[in-house]
């Protein structure tokens, strides 16, 4: 592919990106929305990190754990549970840590 192709897909894939970003911005008045589609955007912060977390918690190399020596289970369950407790992401993501390393490294899991 030469150089000027490359330029040219580069510029299109901007010009693309800017107008679909954009066009919502571009409106002065409110755009109106269903309550349906209002409620789905509310909760999908909350799906895509599901969608992120949950393999790597359940699955490994594509199946699932069918073991229970895997820390990462644990190691999830008791940073949810000081969340609940707590409700601080710092302390959340710190105890889940020393959780699955004191499985990996102290227990050898």
């Amino acid at each position: 592919m030469s150089t000027v192709w490359i330029w040219i897909a580069i510029l299109g894939l901007a010009a693309i990106s800017v107008v679909t970003r954009g066009f919502f911005v571009l409106s002065d008045k409110p755009w109106p929305m269903p309550h349906w589609a209002r409620e789905a955007l509310r909760v999908a912060p909350l799906a895509a990190l599901v969608a992120v977390i949950a393999p790597e918690i359940f699955l490994t190399q594509g199946e699932l754990i069918q073991t229970w020596r895997d820390p990462r289970w644990p190691a999830a369950l008791a940073a949810s549970l000081y969340y609940f407790w707590r409700r601080s992401i710092l302390g959340t993501i710190v105890t889940g840590m020393a959780v699955l390393l004191l499985l990996r490294l102290g227990l050898g899991w």
